[in-house]
C-alpha cells in the first residue's frame, strides 16, 4: 500500500498517536506543530520550514512573544470568566482546564515563566483578586463589563432607596409617639398649708375622705335627681371605656407597623448570601477524588475553620484529619426529628430541628430551636445552607 492511503495501519496508528495532548517539550510554538519523540522533534528543527519562521522571529522577537502573551492572557481571562464567573478558585484548575485545548497557546512562548508569575502579575494589573494559601495560590475575576456595572449601580441604588425608606418610616413612627405622648397632660397634685382654726383641736387625718365625700354628694345628687343622675354616671363611664379602648387600638396599630418594619429587615437578611459556608462542629461529606476512594464520599466532623474557606475535619470512620477547601466537601442532611446548624442566609448561625424533606425541589422545613426566633416555622432552605450537627 502507497503512503498516501489513508485506511492503511500505519496512517491509521498515526492518527491514534496524534489524538490527546503530547509532550509540551516536544511542541514548536513558531509553527504549532506537535512532534511525537525527539527523533521528530530534531527533523523538524532542521527542517526548511522551521528554520524560515526563525528568520522572522529573530527579526523582532519581542513583537512575537508580545503576540503569544497576549493571546494567552486573552484565552485564559476568557475561560475563567465563561467558566468560574466572579468566583473564588484555585489557579492550577482553570490552567489544567485551559491545556486540556489541543491547539491553546503554551506558556513557555509567553513572558511568563510559571504558572505563579503569571497569576502575580494578574494581580498586579487589577484582572484578578489574588491571595495565596496553603493549598496555593487562588484568583477570582474582576468582572468590568459596562453591562455588569450598569446592573450593580442598578442595585446599588436600590439598596440606598430601600434605606431612605426605612429612615422615613422610623421617623414618622417616631413623629406619632412623640405627638402621643404631647397630647397626654399629666395630672399635678396641688399642695394646700396645714392649718387650723383652734390650737387646741386636735389634728386628723382621714385618707378616704375625697371617696366619702364623693360617695356622700353622689348619694345627695342622686336623692335630688334621681334616675337621671344614675344615667350620666353611665354615660361618663361607657365614655371612659370606649377612650380607653380606642387608646389601646392605637397602641395595637403602632405595635403592628414596628413589627412590619421588623419582618421586612429580617426578610431582607433572609436574602443575604455569602460564598462561604463552612462551621465548627458539623458533619460534611468528602466528594473529592483526589484523596483516593478511601476517603472518597466518606463523612467527617469540622473541627476547625481556617479563613472562612478551609476546614480541617476528621473522618468518622477512621479518625483521621484531613486539611480541605469547602468546594471538596458538601453538606449532609439528617433524618427528620434530628438537629441541623443553618450555614447560609438570614437564619445563619441559628440551630434548628429537620421537620421535612422536599426531594422535588432539593429543600427542607426546618424550625428554629436556639436565639429571639426559637419555635419559627422555615420552609423551603435549600439542602446547600443546612448540615448535620455533630
Amino acid at each position: 500500500m502507497g503512503k498516501s492511503d489513508f485506511l492503511s495501519p500505519k496512517a491509521i496508528a498515526n492518527r491514534i498517536k496524534s489524538k490527546g495532548l503530547q509532550k509540551l517539550r516536544w511542541y514548536c510554538q513558531m509553527c504549532q506543530k506537535q512532534c511525537r519523540d525527539e527523533n521528530g522533534f530534531k527533523c523538524h528543527c532542521m527542517s526548511e520550514s522551521h528554520q524560515r519562521q526563525l528568520l522572522l522571529a529573530s527579526e523582532n522577537p519581542q513583537q512575537f512573544m508580545d503576540y503569544f502573551s497576549e493571546e494567552f492572557r486573552n484565552d485564559f481571562l476568557e475561560l475563567l470568566r465563561r467558566r468560574f464567573g466572579t468566583k473564588r478558585v484555585h489557579n492550577n484548575i482553570v490552567y489544567n482546564e485551559y491545556i486540556s485545548h489541543r491547539e491553546h497557546i503554551h506558556m513557555n512562548a509567553t513572558q511568563w515563566e510559571t504558572l505563579t508569575d503569571f497569576t502575580k502579575w494578574l494581580g498586579r494589573e487589577g484582572l484578578c483578586k489574588v491571595d495565596e494559601t496553603p493549598k496555593g495560590w487562588y484568583i477570582q475575576y474582576i468582572d468590568r463589563d459596562p453591562e455588569t456595572i450598569r446592573r450593580q449601580q442598578e442595585q446599588e441604588r436600590k439598596k440606598k432607596q430601600d434605606l431612605d425608606d426605612e429612615e422615613k418610616t422610623a421617623k414618622f413612627i417616631e413623629q406619632q409617639v412623640r405627638r402621643g405622648l404631647e397630647g397626654k397632660e399629666l395630672e399635678k397634685p396641688v399642695y394646700t398649708e396645714l392649718s387650723r382654726e383652734n390650737e387646741e383641736e386636735k389634728v386628723t387625718f382621714n385618707l378616704n375622705k375625697g371617696a366619702s365625700t364623693s360617695i356622700a354628694a353622689s348619694s345627695k345628687t342622686s336623692s335630688v335627681l334621681g334616675p337621671n343622675a344614675l344615667k350620666m354616671v353611665e354615660g361618663a363611664v361607657k365614655r371612659k371605656e370606649s377612650a380607653h379602648s380606642s387608646g389601646q387600638s392605637k397602641e395595637k396599630k403602632k405595635k403592628s407597623a414596628l413589627d412590619e418594619i421588623m419582618e421586612l429587615e429580617e426578610e431582607k437578611k433572609r436574602t443575604s448570601r455569602r460564598d462561604y459556608w463552612l462551621q465548627p462542629e458539623i458533619v460534611v461529606k468528602i466528594v473529592t477524588k483526589k484523596l483516593g476512594e478511601k476517603y472518597h464520599k466518606k463523612k467527617a466532623v469540622v473541627k476547625e475553620v481556617i479563613d472562612k474557606y478551609t476546614a480541617v475535619v476528621k473522618v468518622i470512620d477512621s479518625g483521621d484529619k484531613l486539611k480541605l477547601d469547602q468546594t471538596h466537601l458538601e453538606t449532609v442532611i439528617p433524618a427528620p426529628g434530628k438537629k441541623v446548624l443553618v450555614l447560609n442566609g438570614g437564619y445563619r448561625g441559628n440551630e434548628g430541628i429537620l421537620e421535612s424533606i422536599n426531594e422535588k425541589r432539593f429543600s427542607a422545613t426546618i424550625i428554629i430551636d436556639s436565639g429571639p426566633l426559637k419555635g419559627r416555622r422555615v420552609e423551603d432552605i435549600q439542602y446547600e445552607d443546612i448540615s448535620k450537627l455533630a
